[in-house]
């Protein structure tokens, strides 16, 4: 399996809204060139729950500069999956700078979670696998959070079914279904994808990620489905969504009180 925490590193992310019908036929298409990811060949219908709170400031902040457009921008969360109930807590920081995507993330233990949340300044020993370069990345995060004085929002669930190239993984290829969110009381409490409120989408995400080049076969599948690119910011999208479901409920409550 490839180090969690070194993988794409750079890369560009192509973003598109399809039915399941289409996933299947995309699915078929991509077969003979990807495979399974390590987290996915672990199900036997190669899916795996993904769960993250997303951390922004009390204006929401980094929740605006995805919506007004900017083309350098970065979003704070803290990623776990469901394969590994007991197992690292990644603190990731994924930035946009113009059409490329940086992640950088760093693998905590569980028990360092509460306290790193709490504001105090990250220990070597907070890592899973003490490394300069990691503790770096996990300063970074930190000084971010503190910077923008974010704190934890909502929480995103998915179920993920994420195919890759054969022996690497600079070239992606993933379904997510069951998109779901809730708000955070700022503590690390996780949602599954059957729970919280569900975003309508239209259909399920697909995603296209690669380095340097885009992939001729890739290529290929956009223009054999006719794939229509568009923007699906996840965080941005449940935090709308969020947003208007309680203004909704709000005012039925007022309704009902007059």
């Amino acid at each position: 399996m490839a180090d969690p925490e070194r993988i794409h590193r750079s890369r560009f992310e192509l973003k598109y809204i399809v039915s399941e019908r289409c996933a299947q036929a995309i699915r078929d298409f991509s077969r003979r060139y990807v495979e399974p990811d390590a987290y996915a060949r672990l199900a036997s219908d190669h899916t795996y729950a993904v769960s993250s709170l997303y951390l922004d400031s009390s204006d929401l902040a980094l929740c605006r500069a995805t919506l007004d457009g900017h083309k350098y921008r970065f979003k704070l969360r803290i990623r776990v999956y469901d394969h590994a109930v007991e197992g690292p807590v990644f603190f990731e920081i994924k930035r946009r700078v113009d059409k490329v995507i940086l992640k950088e993330r760093a693998a905590v233990r569980r028990s360092s979670v509460r306290r790193l949340l709490a504001g105090h300044r990250p220990r070597s020993v907070d890592l899973v696998e003490p490394h300069p370069e990691s503790f770096t990345i996990l300063q970074r995060f930190c000084d971010l959070r503190a910077t923008v004085e974010a704190r934890g929002q909502v929480v995103v669930s998915y179920l993920r079914e994420a195919y890759v190239v054969p022996n690497g993984e600079r070239v992606r290829l993933t379904f997510d279904r069951k998109l779901s969110a809730c708000t955070s009381n700022g503590a690390l409490a996780l949602n599954s994808p059957g729970n919280g409120f569900h975003p309508r989408l239209g259909g399920l995400i697909l995603e296209l990620k690669f380095t340097d080049r885009f992939p001729s076969w890739m290529s290929e599948l956009v223009e054999m489905f006719d794939l229509q690119r568009g923007r699906m910011p996840k965080y941005v999208t449940c935090i709308q969504a969020l947003r208007t479901s309680e203004f909704r409920a709000m005012t039925k409550r007022q309704r009902v009180d007059a």
